[in-house]
């Protein structure tokens, strides 16, 4: 789920043509922060830091819960 959640925000980033940098401070976090976000290999990951990140992007979030 995170490697999916990782590539989306990676697509949007371009698309906005963004530097990580840039990101972080729109995000008003550190570049460091923005790599543990895009690193799909770190499993830690908080709806706070999330939500940063769709705002700086000028997203929502969505979560929803299905039946499994």
């Amino acid at each position: 789920m995170k490697k999916a959640l990782t590539l989306q925000l990676e697509k949007l980033i371009a698309k906005s043509e963004l530097t990580k940098a840039e990101m972080a401070v729109r995000m008003k976090t550190s570049r460091a922060a923005v790599d543990r976000l895009l690193d799909a290999s770190n499993p830690a990951l908080t709806l706070s830091t999330l939500g940063k990140a769709a705002r700086a992007l000028g997203r929502k979030i969505k979560i929803e819960l299905v039946p499994a």
